[in-house]
């Protein structure tokens, strides 16, 4: 795998050209568009469905979760919410739904042509408590001890450095505070091959943590009552495996790797 700067400007440039095109299609959702410039690739799940979700605006829908973390995720009317890598606004904007006139959403993400995108729907809904902030998640631009709910939608899995991402999340989250994020893990080892490349770490493929571990990360950040709320099962078609690995790779992918999953989790800050 490319060091931790040359991960952040792939998956940087991948979004930004998902961006672009809109075409509510990308690296988590039905079709990776990330993983080769002509790969109709579907995987046979990964997102799910929003179109009954209350608050759900279909132009920031761009296929790019593997989960609907608000539907755990706690929110009162009132609450100070933050989504982390959030896109064109989809998460924001059906936590906005939840926290009413009175509450306040905070979408973060390190992609400008995102940012943009995002603050274009907004301009449409004519919210006036929601705020789309160009940022790292690594070094969030949210205050200390302030944010009642943390949300985030496979985009965790993107971050090289996952143990300061989780640290920053517990810094911004006030005493008691929680968050709720949907992610993918794996079980088992990836072949060498395969978590070397970039394209599928920006697919949210090769950069994702055992499950194990990826639980103890979140307990050794200091959060408490970690519970998973929902796992589902992915299964990478054999065309993707194709694509990215040679037939002995294949192999010991088939071996080694007992299954990648989608799974949305919660943690409360001590």
């Amino acid at each position: 795998m490319e060091n931790h700067d040359s991960i952040k400007k792939t998956v940087k440039n991948k979004y930004s050209e998902i961006a672009a095109s809109a075409k509510g299609k990308g690296c988590c959702g039905p079709i990776t568009d990330c993983c080769g410039t002509n790969s109709n690739i579907e995987f046979t799940m990964i997102g799910d469905d929003y179109k009954s979700v209350d608050g759900y605006v279909p132009e920031a829908d761009l296929g790019l979760g593997c989960g609907v973390p608000t539907e755990f995720a706690g929110i009162k009317p009132g609450d100070v919410v933050v989504d982390l890598g959030s896109g064109a606004g989809n998460d924001v904007f059906i936590a906005r739904n939840l926290v009413g006139e009175s509450g306040m959403v905070i979408g973060v993400d390190m992609t400008e042509a995102m940012i943009e995108k995002a603050n274009q729907n907004k301009s449409k809904l004519g919210y006036d408590n929601v705020e789309f902030r160009l940022g790292d998640i690594e070094n969030l631009p949210v205050d200390d001890s302030s944010i009642d709910v943390v949300i985030s939608n496979c985009v965790l899995n993107l971050v090289p450095d996952k143990r300061k991402a989780f640290s920053e999340i517990y810094r911004i989250l006030k005493p008691g505070a929680h968050f709720c994020v949907s992610d993918v893990v794996i079980e088992g080892e990836m072949p060498e091959e395969f978590r070397r490349s970039a394209e599928l770490y920006a697919g949210c493929v090769t950069g994702s943590l055992q499950l194990d571990e990826y639980i103890e990360l979140i307990r050794q950040t200091g959060f408490g009552n970690v519970e998973i709320k929902k796992t589902r099962r992915i299964d990478l078609p054999e065309e993707l495996l194709e694509n990215y690995l040679s037939e002995q790779a294949r192999e010991d992918y088939k071996n080694s790797v007992k299954g990648i999953y989608s799974i949305t989790v919660v943690a409360s800050k001590k």
